[in-house]
């Protein structure tokens, strides 16, 4: 058993959001310049909207008021999900090196919810 996060940095579900944060960022430095006040900064705050609500979310009491902030987690993640599908059809970049690193924090932000859900709010 490991010992409880003594900070949202501590969650692994926090390191691998920053992780697609840091990889978006490499993506859309790719981009063609026409992008660079349309899709470029969408894709940006959809991805960063993922680990900041992850950090907001640790220090919460409540389940309710936590759930929320996983909720907002799961819709920006979907948001990146489609971002990232329609940045490799207009052949801005290889998107795919993305979806594995998505598609862990999307199974780790379920488990780190159901965790909270059933160990009750922290004291």
């Amino acid at each position: 058993m490991n010992p409880p996060a003594k900070s949202f940095r501590d969650l692994i579900v926090w390191q691998k959001a920053h992780e697609f944060v840091l990889r978006t960022y490499d993506l859309t430095k790719q981009f063609p310049r026409e992008e660079l006040y349309f899709l470029v900064p969408q894709m940006r705050r959809a991805a960063i909207s993922i680990p900041a609500n992850i950090a907001e979310d640790f220090k919460k009491r409540g389940f309710a008021d936590k759930n929320r902030f996983f909720n907002t987690s799961q819709g920006s993640l979907q948001e990146s999900r489609y971002y990232l599908i329609l940045s490799e059809d207009l052949g801005y970049g290889a998107s795919t090196r993305l979806e594995p690193v998505l598609e862990d924090v999307w199974r780790l932000l379920i488990a780190y919810a159901q965790a909270v859900e059933r160990n009750g709010p922290r004291k």
